[in-house]
């Protein structure tokens, strides 16, 4: 598979986890990839906890569905109807949780390209997810980006030492396919925006088309 169709062929994966475990071999090379990520100062800033057992897997579940009912609870009713059918987690069921996190005081004090925007280290592990994902895909393994959480609350589930934050939980596991519409486009909760509304040239808000 080449690079631009796993970019096409990505998604995130709530409700189409066949239910079996993902092998040894293939978490290994996913996070291989992972680990191959760009990152500032090449601090590496990322570690990746996996999660398989069963009872901190439905705990952690039981947690994000009390968070999904208070997100929804929170929307006027128009909204929460649209929201009602969408599936926001996929954690017992893809049976493997991938929780990335960041560690600020890797590379010590002075990190090369980090001084003046310190954001920079966040940014290298949202690489390394994004390379990740990009490598389950072409395995044919599906991930989903898990983010209705307290933070705390997953750092005393596994155990996360003080300083260092969580940026992700991930489901991962094998799928029955992958859906052709992104979930929030099928379910109608919001649709994509052309690339030529996105691309500006020069200064923000000069649109391609105008360049002439």
């Amino acid at each position: 598979m080449s690079v631009y169709d796993a970019i096409r062929l990505r998604r995130d994966v709530r409700a189409e986890f066949t239910g079996d475990v993902v092998d040894e071999g293939t978490l290994w090379r996913i996070l291989e990839a992972a680990h191959c990520a760009p990152s500032v100062g090449n601090t590496q800033p990322w570690d990746f906890t996996v999660v398989r057992d069963r009872q901190r897997l439905r705990t952690f579940a039981e947690h994000v569905a009390g968070k999904r009912r208070e997100f929804h609870d929170s929307l006027p009713p128009e909204r929460a109807a649209t929201f009602d059918p969408i599936k926001i987690e996929g954690i017992e069921d893809s049976g493997t949780g991938i929780v990335v996190t960041y560690d600020h005081g890797r590379g010590g004090e002075h990190v090369l390209g980090r001084a003046t925007v310190p954001e920079t280290g966040v940014y290298s592990a949202v690489l390394a997810i994004q390379n990740l994902w990009l490598a389950a895909t072409a395995e044919g393994i599906g991930v989903g980006w898990v983010s209705f959480y307290d933070s705390e609350f997953l750092a005393e589930l596994i155990g996360i030492p003080a300083g260092i934050r969580p940026i992700a939980w991930l489901c991962i596991g094998p799928v029955r396919e992958f859906q052709e519409v992104p979930d929030l486009e099928r379910f109608g909760w919001r649709t994509g925006r052309a690339l030529s509304e996105a691309v500006h040239r020069e200064t923000f808000g000069r649109p391609q088309d105008d360049m002439r």
